[in-house]
């Protein structure tokens, strides 16, 4: 099932400061990933799965984005923005924009370089009547020292040399109810998304969890930038699918 309209809030007022120097310049979400910054792959994405308006919460650097954006028409999406004073976390800029809000909504980072199926992603959400939907991904930590366990008096209980941890990590993009959450949410008061998400499980909300197999880097580290160029270079068809011919 497609929902008839899908809308999205794209965050995109961060400083990017653990990618300097690159975004002395740039904003994180208009560095370049192959030809195009990689929030117009993410606006391709969401156009190509069926959403129709999508909203960019702004902030450092706002300008750029009106002038490269505008309303959205040449992407055959409608683009409005939301402009935040003072950085209001992640969760925090949904409560300037509530009364724009659909009944249920996407809402993600705007420096991601993803393949995630963003329609079957919101229509789970739709079907499980949930408050919110958290996007997990797998990702592997390698640990370069030897990790010791001990119990309570010092003795040792395990010791493994540069162990492997497997977490599930957040994509840093959700699928929120808006009735749900305009309770946790007020005008100039900060909240980051794992404190919102908290709050409605605690009172006893549905939060529930997504995994899908697929590609997800952040690329909010210089190094991780790097990979995503490669990653998206490597094949363009993968995160743009017959796309590219059309710009």
């Amino acid at each position: 099932m497609q929902s008839k309209s899908m809308q999205a809030i794209i965050l995109a007022g961060g400083k990017g400061t653990r990618l300097r120097p690159y975004t002395t310049v740039l904003p994180k979400p208009l560095m370049p990933i192959g030809d195009m910054p990689i929030l117009e792959i993410v606006l391709r994405q969401l156009k190509s799965a069926g959403f129709t308006s999508v909203i960019l919460a702004v902030g450092y650097m706002e300008h750029l984005f009106r002038a490269f954006f505008q309303d959205g028409e040449r992407y055959g999406l409608k683009i409005e923005y939301s402009f935040e004073k003072e950085p209001l976390g992640t969760a925090g800029p949904i409560a300037l924009m509530l009364e724009k809000l659909e009944d249920n909504f996407l809402l993600m980072n705007g420096d991601l370089l993803t393949n995630i199926d963003y329609q079957k992603l919101f229509n789970s959400h739709r079907e499980s009547r949930a408050a919110a939907t958290i996007a997990l991904h797998k990702r592997t930590v390698n640990i370069a020292y030897g990790v010791v366990d001990h119990d309570e008096n010092g003795r040792l209980v395990q010791y493994r040399e540069k162990p492997s941890f497997t977490f599930d990590v957040s994509m840093g993009i959700n699928v929120i109810n808006r009735a749900s959450i305009e309770k946790f949410v007020s005008p100039s008061q900060f909240l980051n998304i794992p404190d919102l998400m908290m709050k409605l499980s605690e009172n006893g909300e549905l939060v529930n969890c997504y995994r899908e197999e697929c590609e997800w880097l952040d690329i909010g580290r210089v190094d991780d930038y790097k990979r995503a160029i490669e990653l998206f270079e490597s094949d363009p068809e993968k995160f743009l699918p017959n796309m590219l011919c059309k710009r």
